[in-house]
């Protein structure tokens, strides 16, 4: 005799009970959800960038910008190296040499020496990064190909970090940020209403350093074409004070930075005097950097340099050990509250170019989610009358499955907070006409036990029974399949991908417990002699 255990009944109600609950928010809007009590789910399914609108960007990273600065990082450490020395190391010519770093040594009994330090450089991947060549006293460095795809996919996946971070920063919901290609990043930001701003926060690099202003040589004297900087300083200009001319003014700093921003752990704009500035903290590393310098260069102006301009340039009054400070500038209340953002995500590693940019607009999506709509209900509509149809009462009680189904894909997709797109929909109209794949399979088996002889109850046992099998093994294929799409497609195979498996998983559920708990419960009440298939 057929037997469904009441544990399983009170599976049935409790998941029943739970999908409604989560599915519920769906059906009001944003306003109404935020004012649900807490203890009741209130979280909503995200729409895609192809649904609800927003923007869509493709960047390129400055795969030449990232070599150079790893360039004139080496020559900084050779020369520091070089300098440190007891005696010091003789050479002349450091510098950039097209793709390489190269230097003349002045004697050859500094060639042991000179080798020692490069390695020293980085004591633990000198060799497998870095390759030297000489030629008699010229030395030449260079990035070995396993060196440079390292700092290259280090650079990208930096850079596709801090994006993250920046648009975390702004609020918005599930934003797609992916690598594509070798050096290109895939942002897509749906229901970003101000892309122009998107595009600002993140081409910008937001490399903030600290450097003290070279006190022996003139900016005026050294900064121009045709003019020589003294060694270890570059010429910066302000980024908004301007001479009679309305040219920027310049700054003579010192290249090596003594402190930088990656040592900072907060920034956050506010108000000083009346104006907008921006406060930051230093972590303790940081906060004991900046404290020696304040305290060794007290009256000495100092450089806040961001992206290679001046902020400001205020003389250390006193020593600053606290790890706090002000940066001030002619800031107002948004680009105030851009740079704090900027100084928390982090500097990108280098440069980001925009290679294409599409901007998606809500009319676009509310005529996909209305095509979208159309379709699952004209879908929905055909599924039920075709199972009344073909298989009368119990044909009625596959279809108040097929709706219990619908109810809970919008629950795991509300629960796992997943990104709704227009591949998803497709994916859950494919997964209306799958869900009835299973009840199909079960009632042609009853039909066919009854046909042999079998009872009524006996047949619907024997058609569970056998049909499950079938149903399992047609399942789990199509779930493998579903996984591959997740694991090696872009974003709107993957929504596809999600709402597939999540239907497959519900619709399995219901076929053979919600519709089998109703089929049981119909057996025993009635006992009848014939089944209404």
């Amino acid at each position: 005799m057929v037997y469904f255990a009441k544990w399983k009944m009170v599976l049935v109600a409790i998941v029943a009970v739970s999908g409604f609950l989560f599915a519920f928010p769906n059906a009001l809007s944003e306003e109404d959800t935020a004012a649900l009590p807490n203890w009741l789910p209130n979280q909503q399914m995200n729409l895609g960038l192809d649904l609800q609108g927003g923007s869509h960007l493709l960047l390129e990273v400055d795969v030449a910008s990232v070599l150079a600065q790893r360039r004139e990082a080496l020559v900084d450490s050779i020369r520091d190296g070089f300098r440190r020395g007891s005696p010091r190391i003789g050479y002349r010519r450091l510098g950039a040499r097209s793709e390489c770093v190269g230097f003349d040594l002045r004697r050859d009994e500094d060639d042991k020496r000179a080798l020692e330090i490069l390695r020293n450089i980085e004591p633990n991947s000198f060799d497998p990064l870095y390759e030297v060549s000489t030629d008699g006293l010229s030395y030449t460095v260079c990035n070995t190909e396993t060196g440079r795809r390292e700092i290259l996919t280090s650079a990208i996946d930096q850079s596709i970090e801090i994006v993250r971070r920046r648009i975390d920063e702004l609020g918005t919901r599930e934003p797609t940020i992916q690598r594509q290609g070798a050096e290109r990043i895939l942002v897509q930001v749906p229901g970003l209403s101000e892309p122009e701003r998107l595009k600002e926060l993140i081409g910008t690099t937001a490399k903030m350093t600290f450097h003290l202003l070279d006190r022996d040589n003139s900016a005026a004297q050294s900064c121009g074409p045709g003019r020589r900087r003294p060694a270890g300083t570059m010429c910066l200009p302000s980024i908004d004070e301007r001479d009679s001319n309305n040219n920027a003014i310049m700054y003579l700093v010192k290249r090596r930075a003594v402190v930088d921003g990656e040592d900072l752990v907060d920034a956050q704009a506010t108000f000083q005097d009346g104006q907008a500035v921006v406060s930051f903290r230093f972590n303790a590393v940081g906060a004991r950097r900046f404290g020696d310098v304040t305290r060794e260069n007290v009256g000495q102006p100092f450089a806040i340099v961001l992206d290679k301009e001046v902020i400001s340039a205020p003389v250390i009054r006193e020593p600053i050990l606290g790890g706090n400070g002000i940066i001030s500038g002619n800031f107002n209340i948004q680009s105030a509250q851009d740079l704090a953002l900027l100084l928390r995500a982090g500097a990108l590693p280098a440069p980001l170019t925009v290679l294409e940019e599409r901007t998606v607009g809500a009319e676009m999506g509310a005529d996909a989610i209305a095509a979208g709509k159309f379709a699952s209900v004209l879908s929905i509509v055909l599924v039920i009358v075709f199972m009344a149809a073909a298989y009368g009462m119990f044909g009625l009680m596959a279809d108040v499955a097929l709706a219990l189904n619908i109810v809970l894909i919008a629950a795991v997709l509300s629960m796992l907070q997943a990104t709704l797109t227009l591949p998803g929909i497709a994916g859950i109209v494919l997964t209306i006409g799958m869900a009835v794949d299973a009840n199909v399979l079960i009632f042609e088996r009853i039909r066919e036990e009854e046909r042999n002889g079998r009872t009524p109850i006996s047949a619907v046992d024997s058609g569970y029974q056998r049909a499950l099998t079938t149903i399992i093994d047609a399942n789990i294929t199509t779930l493998i399949a579903a996984i591959l799409l997740f694991q090696f497609g872009s974003g709107p195979i993957k929504g596809f991908a999600v709402t597939l498996a999540i239907g497959l998983l519900t619709s399995m559920f219901t076929a053979i417990m919600v519709t089998r708990l109703m089929v049981v419960t119909w057996l025993h009440r009635k006992r009848p002699k014939k089944l209404p298939l």
